[in-house]
C-alpha cells in the first residue's frame, strides 16, 4: 500500500480550534448560497498522525469544520472537535462518563430537522451547524446502536434508510426512520460473515446492501495491523436487493470487487434495478509473501443492471478514469438521474479535479486542479426554487500546497470547466477529510 506522510500536506491535521470571520472572497458569492458548508474528518486530538497509511487515518478523532455564508458574503469558518469521550480523555477528563462513547469523523447528515455526525457504524452525534456538540440524538433515538455513515433520504418520504454493519453478531441490520426520525423498520439481515459495508443505495421501492470482497480478519492485529480488514478471494461478492420496509432479500452475484461508495440507483422497471458506483477490482489486498498491503487501484464509475425476474446481473464500466467521492443533486436520490459530479483521481495517491458526467450525452466535462493540489468531494447545493436537474453550484475545497492553505471554490454545476462563480479564501489549511454536508440556513 502506498505510504503516505499525514503530517505533511492536504491530509495534515491542525492543532487548536479557531473562529475566523469576513472571509476574502474572489468574484461573487450568489446571494442565494445562505447556510453553511460543512465537513467532516479524522484529525488527531494532540495534532499528529501515527503511522503513514490509510488505516493510520481513518480511526482519528472526529473534527468538524464550517464555512459560513450570508447574503453574498462568506461570513466565517470555524473548527471543532467533537465532544466525546475520546476528546475529553484529552481534554477535560472529568466529563469522560458523561459523554458518547462514539467517534463521529465520516459523514455529517440533516434529517428530521436534527443534524447528525456519523460515525462508521457507531452511535450518531447530534451537532448544531456552528458546530456545537449536542450528544446522543433526540429525534433518532432509535438509531443509537449505530448505523452506517452513508444512510440514504428519500427526498419526496423524508424517510431515511440505513444499515449497520458489525464485526460482532449480528453482523448486518437493516432499517428505516420516519420522516421524523423515528425508526419504523429494524430487522437482521443473515449474512455469511461480517464484511466492510460502507455504503447502501436506494430505489423508490427498494434498497441495495453491498456483500462484497474486504471483510474482516482479526489476525491481522497480531501482525502489527491497526484495523483487521483486508481483501478476501474467497468471498463472494454479492448485491442484496431488500423491499424498502423489510421482506425477504434477494441476492445476485457479481463479479470479485469492492465499492466504497455508490453514486444512484433507481427502478428502470418492475423487475430491473439499476446501480451506478465506484468500483475497485480489488481493495487492501495482501501481499502474501510479505504481510503488507499492495498498492490499491484506482476507483472506476460502474453500471450494474440487476434483473429481478431473471436473476442476471450485467455489469460495465462507465468511463475508464478514475475517481471517487461522487455526489449528486439529492433530490434525484432513489429516482433516475441525468448527472454525477465526483472527485478525480489522477493516481490512488491523489484526488485533484472534479469531473461531471451525463448520462444522457455520454459526456465529461472537468475542473482542473493543478499538480501538487488536492481536493474535497463536490457537494452539490440546488438553486433555490429551481427544477433542472444541474440548476446549482458545487462547493469544493481545494488545498494549496504552495501556501499550505485551502480555498473553497464554487463552481456553476452547469458549466464546471469555466472558471470559479467564486473562491472564499482561507488563510489555513482545512485538512482533508471523508464527508460534508450544505445546510441551509433556517430563517
Amino acid at each position: 500500500m502506498t505510504a503516505f506522510d499525514l503530517n505533511r500536506g492536504a491530509v495534515a491535521p491542525v492543532a487548536d480550534e479557531v473562529d475566523l470571520v469576513d472571509l476574502a472572497v474572489t468574484g461573487d458569492i450568489p446571494r442565494e448560497l445562505n447556510g453553511a458548508l460543512l465537513r467532516n474528518g479524522p484529525n488527531p486530538l494532540r495534532g499528529r498522525f501515527e503511522g503513514n497509511d490509510v488505516l493510520s487515518w481513518w480511526p482519528e478523532a472526529a473534527m468538524l469544520h464550517a464555512i459560513s455564508f450570508e447574503d453574498g458574503r462568506a461570513a466565517g469558518y470555524r473548527n471543532r472537535w467533537a465532544r466525546t469521550r475520546r476528546w475529553a480523555d484529552v481534554y477535560a477528563p472529568e466529563r469522560v462518563p458523561q459523554l458518547p462513547d462514539t467517534n463521529p469523523n465520516v459523514n455529517v447528515l440533516l434529517h428530521a430537522g436534527e443534524l447528525l455526525a456519523l460515525a462508521e457504524g457507531g452511535a450518531p452525534f447530534a451537532i448544531t451547524a456552528e458546530l456545537d456538540s449536542l450528544g446522543e440524538p433526540r429525534r433518532h433515538a432509535g438509531l443509537g446502536g449505530g448505523l452506517t455513515a452513508h444512510p440514504k433520504v428519500d427526498p419526496l418520504t423524508g424517510e431515511l434508510i440505513a444499515f449497520r454493519a458489525d464485526w460482532r453478531a449480528p453482523w448486518l441490520r437493516y432499517g428505516v426512520a420516519d420522516a421524523q426520525g423515528v425508526q419504523r423498520v429494524d430487522v437482521v439481515v443473515d449474512v455469511p460473515a461480517p464484511s466492510m459495508m460502507h455504503d447502501i443505495a436506494i430505489t423508490a421501492t427498494r434498497s441495495l446492501l453491498l456483500d462484497l470482497n474486504v471483510g474482516y480478519d482479526f489476525s491481522m492485529l497480531k501482525q502489527g495491523h491497526r484495523m483487521p480488514l483486508r481483501w478476501h478471494d474467497d468471498r463472494k461478492a454479492r448485491i442484496g436487493v431488500i423491499p424498502r420496509h423489510g421482506g425477504d432479500v434477494r441476492w445476485f452475484g457479481i463479479e470479485p470487487c469492492f465499492i466504497q461508495h455508490v453514486v444512484n440507483a433507481y427502478d428502470r422497471d418492475e423487475a430491473c434495478v439499476v446501480l451506478d458506483a465506484v468500483r475497485y477490482p480489488w481493495y487492501l489486498r495482501l501481499d502474501a509473501s510479505t504481510g503488507r498491503f499492495v498498492d490499491n487501484p484506482v476507483g472506476v464509475l460502474w453500471r450494474y443492471e440487476i434483473d429481478t425476474a431473471s436473476g442476471r446481473v450485467d455489469e460495465r464500466p462507465l468511463t475508464d478514469g478514475g475517481i471517487e467521492l461522487p455526489r449528486i443533486n439529492e433530490n434525484r436520490t432513489g429516482r433516475h438521474y441525468r448527472y454525477l459530479y465526483a472527485t478525480e483521481q489522477p493516481t490512488n495517491a491523489e484526488m485533484r479535479g472534479v469531473v461531471r458526467f451525463d448520462h444522457e450525452r455520454g459526456a465529461t466535462t472537468h475542473y482542473a486542479v493543478q499538480a501538487g493540489d488536492q481536493n474535497s468531494e463536490p457537494v452539490f447545493v440546488p438553486r433555490p426554487g429551481g427544477i433542472v436537474e444541474d440548476d446549482g453550484w458545487l462547493l469544493v475545497m481545494v488545498y494549496r500546497s504552495a501556501t499550505d492553505s485551502s480555498d473553497l471554490v464554487i463552481l456553476d454545476a452547469r458549466a464546471i470547466d469555466e472558471d470559479p462563480v467564486a473562491t472564499v479564501h482561507l488563510p489555513r489549511r482545512v485538512p482533508a477529510g471523508f464527508h460534508g454536508a450544505w445546510v441551509p440556513r433556517v430563517r
